[in-house]
Protein backbone atom coordinates (compact mmCIF):
# COMPACT_ATOMS: atom_id res chain seq x y z
CA UNK A 1 0.00 0.00 0.00
CA UNK A 2 1.42 3.37 -0.99
CA UNK A 3 1.69 6.13 1.51
CA UNK A 4 2.01 9.98 1.41
CA UNK A 5 4.32 11.38 3.84
CA UNK A 6 3.13 14.18 6.17
CA UNK A 7 5.04 16.92 8.13
CA UNK A 8 4.97 15.30 11.65
CA UNK A 9 1.77 15.94 13.72
CA UNK A 10 -0.99 15.51 16.20
CA UNK A 11 -1.80 12.65 13.88
CA UNK A 12 -2.85 9.88 16.39
CA UNK A 13 -6.55 9.13 15.89
CA UNK A 14 -9.02 8.14 17.19
CA UNK A 15 -8.75 9.31 20.97
CA UNK A 16 -11.73 9.92 23.35
CA UNK A 17 -13.51 12.63 23.90
CA UNK A 18 -13.92 13.62 27.31
CA UNK A 19 -15.48 16.68 29.09
CA UNK A 20 -12.77 17.24 32.02
CA UNK A 21 -14.64 19.20 34.76
CA UNK A 22 -12.85 21.24 37.72
CA UNK A 23 -13.59 23.50 40.04
CA UNK A 24 -12.18 25.10 43.70
CA UNK A 25 -15.77 25.39 45.64
CA UNK A 26 -16.78 29.18 44.15
CA UNK A 27 -15.85 28.30 40.34
CA UNK A 28 -16.62 25.42 38.41
CA UNK A 29 -15.99 24.84 34.69
CA UNK A 30 -15.61 22.20 31.84
CA UNK A 31 -13.19 22.25 29.52
CA UNK A 32 -13.66 18.87 26.70
CA UNK A 33 -10.42 17.00 25.91
CA UNK A 34 -9.27 14.70 23.60
CA UNK A 35 -5.42 14.45 24.64
CA UNK A 36 -5.70 12.06 27.75
CA UNK A 37 -5.21 8.47 28.40
CA UNK A 38 -3.87 5.78 30.41
CA UNK A 39 0.10 5.54 31.65
CA UNK A 40 0.10 2.90 34.55
CA UNK A 41 -2.15 0.65 36.39
CA UNK A 42 -1.46 0.16 40.28
CA UNK A 43 -1.82 2.79 41.46
CA UNK A 44 -3.76 3.73 37.80
CA UNK A 45 -2.59 6.91 36.67
CA UNK A 46 -3.95 9.08 33.97
CA UNK A 47 -3.24 11.94 32.15
CA UNK A 48 -4.97 15.31 30.74
CA UNK A 49 -3.46 18.20 28.44
CA UNK A 50 -4.11 21.41 28.69
CA UNK A 51 -3.72 24.08 26.49
CA UNK A 52 -1.78 26.83 28.56
CA UNK A 53 -4.02 29.83 27.72
CA UNK A 54 -7.26 27.84 28.88
CA UNK A 55 -9.24 28.55 31.41
CA UNK A 56 -9.07 25.66 32.82
CA UNK A 57 -5.76 24.97 33.27
CA UNK A 58 -5.26 27.78 36.10
CA UNK A 59 -8.30 26.23 37.50
CA UNK A 60 -6.54 22.65 37.67
CA UNK A 61 -3.27 23.69 38.16
CA UNK A 62 -4.40 25.73 41.07
CA UNK A 63 -6.40 23.01 42.86
CA UNK A 64 -5.06 19.83 41.86
CA UNK A 65 -7.68 17.96 40.66
CA UNK A 66 -10.22 17.77 38.25
CA UNK A 67 -13.02 14.71 37.09
CA UNK A 68 -12.70 12.46 33.31
CA UNK A 69 -16.35 12.47 32.52
CA UNK A 70 -16.40 9.79 29.81
CA UNK A 71 -18.94 11.09 26.54
CA UNK A 72 -21.96 9.68 24.37
CA UNK A 73 -23.55 10.02 21.45
CA UNK A 74 -26.11 11.84 23.35
CA UNK A 75 -24.05 14.32 25.07
CA UNK A 76 -22.12 15.11 21.76
CA UNK A 77 -23.34 18.99 21.45
CA UNK A 78 -22.26 19.38 24.66
CA UNK A 79 -18.94 17.81 24.56
CA UNK A 80 -18.21 20.42 21.49
CA UNK A 81 -19.72 22.99 22.67
CA UNK A 82 -17.52 22.87 26.20
CA UNK A 83 -14.37 22.81 23.58
CA UNK A 84 -15.18 26.03 21.86
CA UNK A 85 -16.06 28.07 24.41
CA UNK A 86 -14.96 29.15 27.51
CA UNK A 87 -15.59 29.23 31.16
CA UNK A 88 -14.31 32.69 31.60
CA UNK A 89 -17.33 34.04 29.95
CA UNK A 90 -20.42 31.60 30.37
CA UNK A 91 -21.26 29.00 33.23
CA UNK A 92 -20.88 25.94 30.36
CA UNK A 93 -23.03 23.74 32.70
CA UNK A 94 -25.91 25.93 32.90
CA UNK A 95 -25.44 26.55 29.48
CA UNK A 96 -25.86 23.25 28.04
CA UNK A 97 -28.12 21.99 30.98
CA UNK A 98 -25.68 19.80 32.56
CA UNK A 99 -25.97 18.69 36.32
CA UNK A 100 -23.07 19.65 38.67
CA UNK A 101 -22.77 16.20 41.17
CA UNK A 102 -20.77 16.18 44.09
CA UNK A 103 -18.00 13.46 43.79
CA UNK A 104 -16.72 11.10 45.67
CA UNK A 105 -13.22 11.89 47.03
CA UNK A 106 -12.23 15.05 44.89
CA UNK A 107 -14.40 18.40 45.64
CA UNK A 108 -14.49 19.54 41.91
CA UNK A 109 -17.90 18.58 40.66
CA UNK A 110 -18.38 15.42 38.22
CA UNK A 111 -21.07 15.60 35.25
CA UNK A 112 -24.20 13.95 36.30
CA UNK A 113 -25.20 12.77 32.71
CA UNK A 114 -21.67 11.27 32.27
CA UNK A 115 -22.30 7.11 32.51
CA UNK A 116 -18.70 6.99 33.94
CA UNK A 117 -17.13 9.97 35.78
CA UNK A 118 -12.87 9.18 36.87
CA UNK A 119 -11.53 10.68 39.62
CA UNK A 120 -8.13 12.26 39.43
CA UNK A 121 -5.67 13.90 41.51
CA UNK A 122 -2.71 15.45 40.19
CA UNK A 123 0.73 14.17 41.11
CA UNK A 124 3.14 15.87 38.28
CA UNK A 125 2.59 18.73 35.71
CA UNK A 126 4.95 18.14 32.65
CA UNK A 127 5.56 21.45 31.26
CA UNK A 128 5.37 21.74 27.20
CA UNK A 129 5.74 24.81 24.50
CA UNK A 130 2.01 24.70 24.02
CA UNK A 131 0.30 22.42 26.65
CA UNK A 132 0.63 21.54 29.88
CA UNK A 133 0.58 17.61 31.33
CA UNK A 134 -1.10 17.25 34.21
CA UNK A 135 -0.23 13.40 35.10
CA UNK A 136 -2.95 12.38 37.91
CA UNK A 137 -3.45 9.56 40.03
CA UNK A 138 -7.17 7.93 39.50
CA UNK A 139 -8.57 8.29 43.32
CA UNK A 140 -12.19 6.99 42.32
CA UNK A 141 -14.64 6.17 39.58
CA UNK A 142 -18.41 6.07 39.33
CA UNK A 143 -20.54 4.46 37.08
CA UNK A 144 -24.06 4.52 36.17
CA UNK A 145 -25.75 1.80 37.73
CA UNK A 146 -27.58 1.11 33.77
CA UNK A 147 -23.94 -0.20 32.81
CA UNK A 148 -23.93 -3.07 34.78
CA UNK A 149 -25.60 -6.47 34.51
CA UNK A 150 -27.47 -8.38 36.88
CA UNK A 151 -24.07 -10.49 37.57
CA UNK A 152 -22.24 -7.25 38.26
CA UNK A 153 -20.73 -6.87 35.17
CA UNK A 154 -19.83 -3.74 33.68
CA UNK A 155 -21.59 -3.56 30.31
CA UNK A 156 -19.13 -0.39 28.42
CA UNK A 157 -20.81 -1.56 24.92
CA UNK A 158 -24.11 -0.23 26.17
CA UNK A 159 -23.17 3.75 26.97
CA UNK A 160 -22.81 5.00 23.28
CA UNK A 161 -19.20 6.00 24.00
CA UNK A 162 -18.05 8.77 22.19
CA UNK A 163 -14.69 8.95 20.04
CA UNK A 164 -13.07 11.78 18.18
CA UNK A 165 -11.23 11.38 14.72
CA UNK A 166 -9.24 14.05 12.87
CA UNK A 167 -11.74 16.64 13.97
CA UNK A 168 -14.98 15.06 13.86
CA UNK A 169 -17.36 12.99 16.34
CA UNK A 170 -18.19 9.42 16.18
CA UNK A 171 -20.24 6.97 18.12
CA UNK A 172 -18.91 4.30 19.16
CA UNK A 173 -21.93 2.07 18.37
CA UNK A 174 -20.48 -0.93 16.29
CA UNK A 175 -20.52 -4.98 17.76
CA UNK A 176 -16.96 -5.39 18.86
CA UNK A 177 -14.30 -7.62 16.38
CA UNK A 178 -12.76 -9.22 19.21
CA UNK A 179 -12.02 -9.02 22.97
CA UNK A 180 -8.33 -8.87 24.16
CA UNK A 181 -6.30 -11.88 23.86
CA UNK A 182 -9.10 -13.42 20.81
CA UNK A 183 -6.03 -13.87 18.21
CA UNK A 184 -4.51 -16.40 20.80
CA UNK A 185 -7.64 -17.48 21.99
CA UNK A 186 -8.16 -21.40 21.60
CA UNK A 187 -11.38 -22.42 19.40
CA UNK A 188 -13.39 -23.94 22.52
CA UNK A 189 -12.77 -21.14 24.25
CA UNK A 190 -14.12 -18.46 21.86
CA UNK A 191 -16.89 -20.91 20.94
CA UNK A 192 -18.01 -20.39 24.23
CA UNK A 193 -17.85 -16.84 24.76
CA UNK A 194 -19.96 -16.75 20.96
CA UNK A 195 -22.76 -18.84 22.14
CA UNK A 196 -22.81 -16.51 25.97
CA UNK A 197 -22.51 -13.23 23.67
CA UNK A 198 -25.92 -15.18 21.44
CA UNK A 199 -27.32 -15.57 25.14
CA UNK A 200 -27.54 -12.17 26.10
CA UNK A 201 -28.13 -10.67 22.94
CA UNK A 202 -30.97 -12.68 23.02
CA UNK A 203 -32.49 -11.89 26.66
CA UNK A 204 -32.03 -8.21 25.68
CA UNK A 205 -34.68 -8.43 22.72
CA UNK A 206 -38.23 -7.16 23.29
CA UNK A 207 -41.05 -9.35 24.73
CA UNK A 208 -38.32 -11.63 26.73
CA UNK A 209 -38.51 -11.96 30.35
Amino acid sequence: MAKKVFKPGTMLSPVPAVMVSCGDGDVKNIITIAWTGVINSEPPMTYVAVRKTRYSHDIIERTGEFVINLTTEKLAFATDYCGVKSGRDIDKFKEQHLTPVDSVIVKCPSIGESPVSIECKVAEIKEYPTHDMFIAEIVSVSVDEELIDHKGRLCMEKAGLLAYNHGEYYGITKQPIGRFGYSVMKPKTRKRIATARRRNNSARKPGRS
